[in-house]
């Protein structure tokens, strides 16, 4: 089986976060068949809600449409790099591979900051693919912050 990428899928997400005054992060956990088993962009604000990162709302969705709590053998593609309490997320739900699109320095938990997935407390890292769409995703994270800073 060739790779495909559902970094499409997740920027889709990401728009339709802007588009609701969110910050425009997307992800979707895909199947070991390649099937998108759940999509979700940020909530936070929407929410009132610190941890409604797209990350931990994609994999809330999966493990609820999967009746599990673990996402064995499963993707997930975020437009972002995940944040420390994400990669944690990432790492208790045993996602099998994170595709992930722009770097992020500020906030990163894979490989800025903490890098999670190295601690010695981290009890499973996915293989982690970086840079896919990273432009797309870098372009709408800048357009949605300079758009703020001028309204």
């Amino acid at each position: 089986m060739s790779f495909r990428t559902h970094m499409d899928a997740a920027l889709h997400e990401a728009r339709s976060a802007a588009t609701r005054g969110e910050v425009p992060v997307g992800a979707v956990v895909v199947s070991p068949s390649g099937e998108v088993i759940a999509a979700a962009g940020n909530r936070t604000r929407e929410l009132n809600d610190p941890t409604a990162h797209a990350e931990i709302l994609a994999i809330r969705a999966a493990c609820t449409t999967l009746g599990q709590e673990r996402l064995t053998d499963h993707d997930l593609y975020v437009t972002l790099e995940p944040c420390p309490m994400c990669a944690a997320a990432i790492s208790n739900a045993r996602i099998a591979r994170l595709y992930y699109g722009a770097a992020d320095p500020k906030s990163g938990g894979i490989a800025q900051g903490p890098r999670i997935f190295a601690q010695p407390q981290c009890h499973h890292a996915p293989e982690v693919y970086d840079g896919l769409s990273a432009k797309a995703s870098e372009d709408l994270l800048k357009a949605f912050f300079a758009a703020k800073r001028q309204g």
